[in-house]
Protein backbone atom coordinates (compact mmCIF):
# COMPACT_ATOMS: atom_id res chain seq x y z
CA UNK A 1 0.00 0.00 0.00
CA UNK A 2 1.55 3.04 -0.85
CA UNK A 3 -0.04 6.88 -0.63
CA UNK A 4 -1.64 8.11 2.86
CA UNK A 5 -2.78 5.16 5.40
CA UNK A 6 -4.35 7.19 8.14
CA UNK A 7 -6.89 9.89 6.51
CA UNK A 8 -8.51 12.32 8.62
CA UNK A 9 -11.55 13.68 7.12
CA UNK A 10 -13.33 16.97 8.31
CA UNK A 11 -15.56 16.86 5.73
CA UNK A 12 -18.23 14.37 5.25
CA UNK A 13 -17.81 14.31 1.33
CA UNK A 14 -14.07 13.04 1.59
CA UNK A 15 -15.21 10.16 3.88
CA UNK A 16 -18.43 8.86 1.57
CA UNK A 17 -16.22 8.68 -1.43
CA UNK A 18 -12.95 6.92 0.32
CA UNK A 19 -15.66 4.63 1.54
CA UNK A 20 -16.95 3.98 -1.84
CA UNK A 21 -13.29 3.63 -3.30
CA UNK A 22 -12.89 0.43 -1.13
CA UNK A 23 -10.34 2.56 1.06
CA UNK A 24 -12.45 2.83 4.12
CA UNK A 25 -9.31 1.71 5.97
CA UNK A 26 -7.41 4.19 5.26
CA UNK A 27 -9.65 7.05 7.52
CA UNK A 28 -8.35 7.83 10.97
CA UNK A 29 -11.14 10.29 11.72
CA UNK A 30 -14.02 11.67 10.80
CA UNK A 31 -16.31 15.18 11.39
CA UNK A 32 -18.76 14.80 13.81
CA UNK A 33 -21.34 15.62 10.88
CA UNK A 34 -20.99 12.60 8.51
CA UNK A 35 -23.96 10.93 7.79
CA UNK A 36 -23.12 8.72 4.84
CA UNK A 37 -22.17 6.09 4.80
CA UNK A 38 -23.54 5.41 8.69
CA UNK A 39 -20.98 2.43 9.09
CA UNK A 40 -17.99 5.46 9.56
CA UNK A 41 -19.94 7.14 12.18
CA UNK A 42 -20.48 3.54 14.27
CA UNK A 43 -16.35 2.59 13.35
CA UNK A 44 -14.58 6.04 13.61
CA UNK A 45 -13.39 8.50 15.68
CA UNK A 46 -15.12 11.78 15.58
CA UNK A 47 -12.20 14.61 15.67
CA UNK A 48 -13.87 17.75 14.53
CA UNK A 49 -17.47 19.34 13.53
CA UNK A 50 -17.09 21.56 10.35
CA UNK A 51 -15.70 24.61 11.28
CA UNK A 52 -14.27 23.44 14.47
CA UNK A 53 -11.61 21.25 15.29
CA UNK A 54 -10.40 18.78 18.32
CA UNK A 55 -6.87 18.64 17.65
CA UNK A 56 -6.00 16.86 20.95
CA UNK A 57 -8.40 13.90 19.18
CA UNK A 58 -7.33 14.46 15.81
CA UNK A 59 -3.24 14.15 17.12
CA UNK A 60 -4.61 11.43 19.03
CA UNK A 61 -5.73 8.85 16.00
CA UNK A 62 -1.73 9.58 14.01
CA UNK A 63 -3.24 10.79 11.09
CA UNK A 64 -0.48 11.50 8.09
CA UNK A 65 -3.21 12.94 5.86
CA UNK A 66 -5.55 15.71 6.92
CA UNK A 67 -8.44 16.31 4.11
CA UNK A 68 -10.72 19.66 4.06
CA UNK A 69 -13.32 21.37 2.17
CA UNK A 70 -13.98 25.15 1.51
CA UNK A 71 -12.91 28.43 3.34
CA UNK A 72 -14.40 27.69 6.65
CA UNK A 73 -11.98 24.58 6.94
CA UNK A 74 -8.92 26.50 5.68
CA UNK A 75 -8.31 27.74 9.36
CA UNK A 76 -8.22 24.14 10.52
CA UNK A 77 -6.12 22.95 8.12
CA UNK A 78 -3.69 25.44 8.67
CA UNK A 79 -3.61 24.47 12.01
CA UNK A 80 -2.79 21.33 11.14
CA UNK A 81 -0.02 22.19 9.58
CA UNK A 82 1.35 24.07 11.97
CA UNK A 83 1.57 20.72 13.69
CA UNK A 84 3.74 19.54 10.91
CA UNK A 85 0.78 17.35 9.45
CA UNK A 86 0.08 17.15 5.78
CA UNK A 87 -3.10 18.53 4.54
CA UNK A 88 -5.19 18.12 1.52
CA UNK A 89 -7.68 21.37 0.93
CA UNK A 90 -11.01 20.98 -1.62
CA UNK A 91 -12.33 23.92 -2.36
CA UNK A 92 -15.01 22.77 -5.50
CA UNK A 93 -18.55 24.70 -5.53
CA UNK A 94 -20.04 22.87 -8.53
CA UNK A 95 -20.68 19.37 -10.19
CA UNK A 96 -18.15 19.07 -12.19
CA UNK A 97 -15.96 19.42 -9.19
CA UNK A 98 -17.84 16.85 -7.38
CA UNK A 99 -16.69 14.28 -10.15
CA UNK A 100 -13.03 15.76 -9.80
CA UNK A 101 -12.70 15.17 -6.47
CA UNK A 102 -14.23 11.64 -6.52
CA UNK A 103 -11.10 10.98 -9.53
CA UNK A 104 -8.56 12.87 -7.17
CA UNK A 105 -9.13 10.97 -4.08
CA UNK A 106 -9.00 7.77 -6.18
CA UNK A 107 -5.25 8.88 -7.24
CA UNK A 108 -4.61 9.34 -4.10
CA UNK A 109 -5.28 6.03 -2.58
CA UNK A 110 -4.45 4.19 -6.01
CA UNK A 111 -8.18 3.53 -6.61
CA UNK A 112 -8.40 4.85 -10.04
CA UNK A 113 -10.45 1.67 -11.47
CA UNK A 114 -12.72 1.92 -8.47
CA UNK A 115 -12.89 6.38 -8.91
CA UNK A 116 -14.01 5.95 -12.29
CA UNK A 117 -16.70 3.31 -11.98
CA UNK A 118 -18.24 5.59 -9.17
CA UNK A 119 -17.92 9.05 -11.53
CA UNK A 120 -20.06 6.84 -14.26
CA UNK A 121 -22.40 5.93 -11.70
CA UNK A 122 -23.15 9.48 -10.72
CA UNK A 123 -23.01 10.49 -14.34
CA UNK A 124 -25.72 8.33 -14.95
CA UNK A 125 -27.66 9.15 -12.08
CA UNK A 126 -27.46 12.79 -13.31
CA UNK A 127 -27.86 11.62 -17.20
CA UNK A 128 -31.71 9.34 -16.01
CA UNK A 129 -32.46 12.57 -14.02
CA UNK A 130 -32.08 15.08 -17.25
CA UNK A 131 -34.12 12.70 -19.24
CA UNK A 132 -37.01 12.25 -17.24
CA UNK A 133 -36.81 16.38 -15.91
CA UNK A 134 -36.99 16.58 -19.94
CA UNK A 135 -40.50 15.36 -20.08
CA UNK A 136 -41.58 17.57 -17.70
CA UNK A 137 -44.46 20.30 -18.65
CA UNK A 138 -42.89 23.44 -17.74
CA UNK A 139 -39.73 24.53 -15.13
CA UNK A 140 -41.36 25.66 -11.52
CA UNK A 141 -39.31 28.53 -10.41
CA UNK A 142 -37.32 27.32 -7.70
CA UNK A 143 -36.07 29.09 -4.17
CA UNK A 144 -33.52 26.87 -2.46
CA UNK A 145 -32.90 27.93 1.06
CA UNK A 146 -29.62 26.75 3.20
CA UNK A 147 -30.37 28.78 5.72
CA UNK A 148 -33.36 30.43 7.11
CA UNK A 149 -31.89 33.14 9.98
CA UNK A 150 -30.73 35.13 8.01
CA UNK A 151 -31.60 33.73 4.80
CA UNK A 152 -29.05 31.93 2.57
CA UNK A 153 -29.84 30.48 -0.52
CA UNK A 154 -28.43 27.83 -2.60
CA UNK A 155 -24.37 26.94 -3.14
CA UNK A 156 -23.50 26.57 -6.74
CA UNK A 157 -23.82 22.37 -6.97
CA UNK A 158 -27.33 22.76 -5.34
CA UNK A 159 -28.52 25.16 -8.08
CA UNK A 160 -26.57 22.68 -11.01
CA UNK A 161 -28.71 20.17 -9.44
CA UNK A 162 -31.79 21.85 -9.38
CA UNK A 163 -31.48 22.68 -13.00
CA UNK A 164 -30.91 19.54 -13.73
CA UNK A 165 -34.08 18.13 -11.78
CA UNK A 166 -36.11 20.35 -14.14
CA UNK A 167 -36.54 23.62 -11.96
CA UNK A 168 -35.77 27.27 -12.59
CA UNK A 169 -33.23 28.64 -9.28
CA UNK A 170 -34.39 32.39 -8.66
CA UNK A 171 -30.96 32.99 -7.45
CA UNK A 172 -29.26 30.75 -10.15
CA UNK A 173 -26.42 33.81 -10.53
CA UNK A 174 -26.15 34.20 -6.75
CA UNK A 175 -25.46 30.71 -5.88
CA UNK A 176 -21.60 31.08 -7.80
CA UNK A 177 -20.72 32.68 -4.58
CA UNK A 178 -19.01 30.72 -3.06
CA UNK A 179 -19.15 31.98 0.91
CA UNK A 180 -22.34 32.32 2.70
CA UNK A 181 -22.25 36.14 3.32
CA UNK A 182 -22.65 36.83 -0.66
CA UNK A 183 -25.34 34.27 -0.79
CA UNK A 184 -28.05 35.82 1.71
CA UNK A 185 -30.95 36.97 0.59
CA UNK A 186 -34.17 38.94 1.90
CA UNK A 187 -37.33 38.59 1.96
CA UNK A 188 -38.46 41.06 -0.60
CA UNK A 189 -35.98 39.38 -2.88
CA UNK A 190 -37.70 36.22 -2.76
CA UNK A 191 -41.04 37.61 -2.88
CA UNK A 192 -40.30 40.20 -5.93
CA UNK A 193 -38.61 36.18 -7.32
CA UNK A 194 -42.28 35.04 -6.89
CA UNK A 195 -41.09 31.27 -6.89
CA UNK A 196 -43.51 28.62 -7.26
CA UNK A 197 -41.60 26.14 -5.16
CA UNK A 198 -39.67 26.54 -1.86
CA UNK A 199 -37.33 24.04 -0.45
CA UNK A 200 -35.44 24.51 2.31
CA UNK A 201 -32.70 22.43 3.59
CA UNK A 202 -31.40 23.94 6.42
CA UNK A 203 -27.95 22.81 7.63
CA UNK A 204 -27.61 20.54 10.04
CA UNK A 205 -31.94 21.39 11.41
CA UNK A 206 -35.22 19.72 10.67
CA UNK A 207 -36.73 22.95 8.03
CA UNK A 208 -39.97 23.99 9.39
CA UNK A 209 -42.57 25.02 7.05
CA UNK A 210 -44.96 26.88 9.33
CA UNK A 211 -42.25 28.61 10.37
CA UNK A 212 -41.79 30.04 6.68
CA UNK A 213 -45.29 30.74 5.98
CA UNK A 214 -45.27 32.73 9.09
CA UNK A 215 -42.75 35.17 8.01
CA UNK A 216 -44.29 38.66 7.30
CA UNK A 217 -45.97 39.15 3.83
CA UNK A 218 -45.34 35.41 2.97
CA UNK A 219 -48.65 34.28 3.16
CA UNK A 220 -49.31 36.28 -0.10
CA UNK A 221 -46.30 33.40 -1.50
CA UNK A 222 -48.66 31.21 -3.73
CA UNK A 223 -45.69 28.77 -3.34
CA UNK A 224 -45.51 24.64 -2.27
CA UNK A 225 -43.38 24.31 0.31
CA UNK A 226 -41.19 21.17 1.18
CA UNK A 227 -37.48 19.84 2.80
CA UNK A 228 -34.66 18.31 1.04
CA UNK A 229 -32.47 16.58 4.20
CA UNK A 230 -29.12 18.52 4.40
CA UNK A 231 -27.02 15.85 4.56
CA UNK A 232 -28.42 14.79 1.42
CA UNK A 233 -27.64 17.77 -0.46
CA UNK A 234 -25.13 20.18 1.21
CA UNK A 235 -22.20 18.37 1.19
CA UNK A 236 -20.42 18.47 -2.37
CA UNK A 237 -20.18 14.56 -3.03
CA UNK A 238 -22.02 11.44 -3.79
CA UNK A 239 -24.69 11.86 -1.75
CA UNK A 240 -26.00 15.31 -3.52
CA UNK A 241 -26.21 13.76 -7.04
CA UNK A 242 -27.92 10.17 -5.41
CA UNK A 243 -29.88 11.24 -2.69
CA UNK A 244 -30.37 15.22 -3.09
CA UNK A 245 -30.62 15.09 -7.02
CA UNK A 246 -33.68 12.10 -7.29
CA UNK A 247 -35.29 14.15 -4.28
CA UNK A 248 -35.04 17.81 -6.34
CA UNK A 249 -36.75 16.15 -9.31
CA UNK A 250 -39.29 14.00 -7.06
CA UNK A 251 -40.85 17.93 -5.96
CA UNK A 252 -40.60 20.09 -8.97
CA UNK A 253 -42.05 16.97 -10.43
CA UNK A 254 -44.85 17.30 -7.68
CA UNK A 255 -45.17 20.99 -8.46
CA UNK A 256 -45.47 20.31 -12.26
CA UNK A 257 -48.55 18.04 -11.67
CA UNK A 258 -50.46 20.72 -9.07
CA UNK A 259 -49.72 24.01 -10.67
CA UNK A 260 -51.02 24.96 -13.62
CA UNK A 261 -48.21 26.15 -16.42
CA UNK A 262 -47.24 29.99 -16.02
CA UNK A 263 -49.15 32.23 -18.56
CA UNK A 264 -46.51 32.92 -21.39
CA UNK A 265 -45.85 36.61 -21.53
Amino acid sequence: MTGPRRIACLSTEAVEVLWRLGAQDRVAGISGYSVYPPEARQQKPKVSGFSTLRMDRLLAVKPDLVIGFSDLQRPLLDQCEAQGLPVLWFDHRDIAGIHAMVGALGELVEERAAATQLRGELQRRQDAVAEAAARLPWRPRVYFEEWDEPMICGIGWVSELIAVAGGTDVFAERSRQGGARERIVTSEEVLAADPQLVIGSWCGKRFVAERVRARPDWQSLDAALAEVKSADILSPGPAAIERGLPRLHQLIAACCAAEQPPAPT
